[in-house]
C-alpha cells in the first residue's frame, strides 16, 4: 500500500497541471496580499478564489487521473491485493499531492502576510475542501466507466456546489422569509461543504457583522466550541461518506 502511494504522489507531482496549479496559486496568493491594503482584504480576496477553483482542480484534475490509470489500476487488480487498499491508496496519492500543491501555493503566503486565527481557518478549509472533492471525484469515477460521462458528472458536481446550490437556497430563504428559518438556514449551510467553509471563515475574519441578521444567527451557533466542532464533524462527513461510497462501488465493480 505505501509504494503505491508513493508511486502515485511522484508521479502527480510531476505533472505539469500539478506544477501549474501551484505557480497559479503561489502568483494569486502573492499578488492579493501586496494588492490590498491590509491582510484582512487580502484573505478575503484569497477566499473567494480557494473556494471556487480549489473544487474545480481537486474534482477535475482527480476524475481524469482515475480515468487514465485504467490500466494500471487493472494490472494491480492481478495482484493479491485487498481491493479497498487499492482505492485507498490513490485517495491518499491523490489527496497529499494536491494538498502540497495548495499549501506551498497558498498555504506559506497566508503564514507569512496572515499567520492568524483566520489564516489558519482558512488553510484548514482549503485542505477540506481539496479532500472533499478528492473523494467526490474518485466516487464520480466509480460510478461510470466512460471518461466522457465521468468528467461531466464532475464538472456538473462542481458547478451545483459552487452556483446552483446557492441560488436554491436563495429562493427558499426568500419564498418563505416571512416564517422563522435560522435553524433551516444553517441545516442548508451544512448541505454544501463550500458554503459552510466560506461561513467559518468569514465569522473568524469578524465580518458577520456585514452579513445581516443571518450573519448573527451564524456566530450565535458556529462561534462557540460546540459550533466549530459541529462544522469539523459535517466537514469529516463530507470526506467519509464519498468515499465510503466509492470504496463500496470499487469492490463491486468489474474491471
Amino acid at each position: 500500500m505505501n509504494k503505491i502511494i508513493k508511486y502515485v504522489i511522484l508521479d502527480i507531482l510531476r505533472n505539469r497541471i500539478v506544477l501549474a496549479y501551484t505557480v497559479f496559486l503561489l502568483a494569486i496568493s502573492l499578488s492579493v496580499f501586496n494588492l490590498e491594503d491590509t491582510a484582512g482584504k487580502g484573505m478575503l480576496s484569497l477566499l473567494n478564489i480557494v473556494l471556487i477553483v480549489l473544487p474545480l482542480v481537486s474534482i477535475i484534475f482527480s476524475t481524469i487521473y482515475v480515468y487514465n490509470s485504467t490500466e494500471f489500476i487493472e494490472l494491480l487488480l492481478s495482484q493479491p491485493l485487498q481491493r479497498k487498499r487499492l482505492v485507498l491508496s490513490i485517495f491518499i496519492g491523490l489527496t497529499v499531492s494536491l494538498l502540497l500543491a495548495f499549501l506551498v501555493g497558498a498555504g506559506l503566503p497566508i503564514l507569512f502576510y496572515s499567520g492568524s486565527q483566520a489564516g489558519l481557518v482558512l488553510m484548514a478549509t482549503g485542505m477540506g475542501l481539496t479532500i472533499i472533492f478528492v473523494a467526490l471525484a474518485l466516487l464520480g469515477s466509480m460510478i461510470t466507466r466512460d471518461k466522457a460521462k465521468g468528467i461531466g458528472l464532475a464538472i456538473l458536481l462542481w458547478f451545483y456546489f459552487s452556483l446552483i446550490y446557492d441560488g436554491i437556497v436563495l429562493f427558499i430563504l426568500f419564498q418563505f422569509s416571512d416564517y422563522p428559518l435560522e435553524k433551516i438556514s444553517i441545516v442548508l449551510g451544512s448541505l454544501n461543504p463550500i458554503d459552510l467553509g466560506r461561513i467559518v471563515v468569514l465569522l473568524k475574519m469578524d465580518i458577520s457583522a456585514m452579513m445581516g441578521y443571518t450573519g448573527a444567527v451564524f456566530r450565535e451557533f458556529f462561534g462557540g466550541t460546540g459550533g466549530s466542532l459541529y462544522a469539523c464533524l459535517i466537514m469529516l462527513m463530507w470526506i467519509f461518506v464519498p468515499l465510503w461510497l466509492a470504496v463500496r462501488k470499487f469492490n463491486r465493480k468489474d474491471w
